[in-house]
């Protein structure tokens, strides 16, 4: 790629109002622990030795990859060592999303069919790639450049990405590529019933008897497939449904209850311990 690399950050946070682009190229490789963050992410995979993990689904890479990753999805990647890694990374502002979106034209269909049941990779035929390595491209260069028309040109070429990669999304996936997806059934049925039950009963006994499986089995193959404990998952995704939910004027009490926190001084504890501030400073930031 003609595109100028970066040093590797670890900010987790946005420092703009829109997008942002980054072109990393590592011979070390360096370590990220999961996390999520509230906004969303195109990861563009271009050399390297890389299992990405999103939601309990293991993706093995390969060159030209693409994952799409919503702001509600927690992921880790997994990189050997001894192989140069270089990836293109794109965040994007929901908010900015949206003011692009059409009555015709919705371009969160992408990012939000991740959290239905569906996959988080794009592996294109090599003509549909070179085209949208081609925008990325132009758009790296645009995001770089001080001339005249620049930010239009950003704004265009970032438009025509988001609607070429939802075209792509919606086309019908290859066995080939589906034999690089690794999950175990029953623990992603696990994660899609506590995803859909936030503000339920999603405890260890309920998911046991419910899914026919030991608390001890459950528990082993949740950590292995996710990285979490259950327990530790179910909090993490309850406070990003509460952060969400903040920013969308509710009342601090309200969102407590509607994200199953039981006891009030638990959720402010472990809101301000997650996210560096208190719920109601947070939603006042905002």
């Amino acid at each position: 790629m003609k595109l100028p690399k970066q040093h590797f950050t670890f900010r987790q946070h946005m420092r703009t109002n829109d997008f942002e682009l980054f072109h990393y190229n590592d011979s070390i490789p360096v370590e990220v622990d999961f996390h999520n963050h509230d906004f969303y992410e195109i990861y563009m995979f271009l050399s390297g030795s890389v299992t990405y993990v999103i939601e309990g689904k293991s993706y093995r890479l390969r060159p030209k990859d693409i994952l799409i990753v919503n702001n509600k999805e927690l992921h880790k990647a997994f990189i050997e060592e001894g192989v140069p890694y270089e990836r293109i990374v794109i965040w994007i502002n929901p908010d900015y999303i949206k003011s692009l979106c059409t009555d015709k034209t919705n371009l969160f269909i992408a990012f939000d069919s991740t959290s239905v049941n569906k996959y988080n990779l794009l592996r294109l035929n090599p003509d549909t790639s070179e085209y949208i390595y081609n925008i990325v491209e132009k758009l790296g260069i645009a995001c770089s450049s001080i001339a005249f028309g620049n930010d239009m040109l950003k704004k265009a070429y970032l438009l025509e990405l988001l609607i070429f990669l939802n075209r792509a999304f919606q086309m019908p996936m290859g066995k080939e590529t589906q034999s690089d997806i690794i999950y175990n059934d029953k623990i992603n049925n696990i994660i899609q019933y506590i995803n859909d039950n936030l503000n339920g009963d999603v405890s260890l006994e309920t998911l046991s008897s419910r899914f026919f499986l030991s608390k001890y089995h459950l528990l082993r193959e949740f950590k292995k497939n996710t990285g979490y404990t259950v327990h530790r998952y179910i909090q993490q995704k309850r406070l990003i449904m509460a952060r969400e939910l903040l920013k969308h004027n509710k009342q601090v009490t309200e969102v407590c209850i509607q994200c199953g926190f039981g006891d009030y001084s638990n959720f402010i504890r472990a809101f301000r311990k997650e996210f560096g501030t208190s719920p109601k400073r947070y939603s006042k930031k905002l």
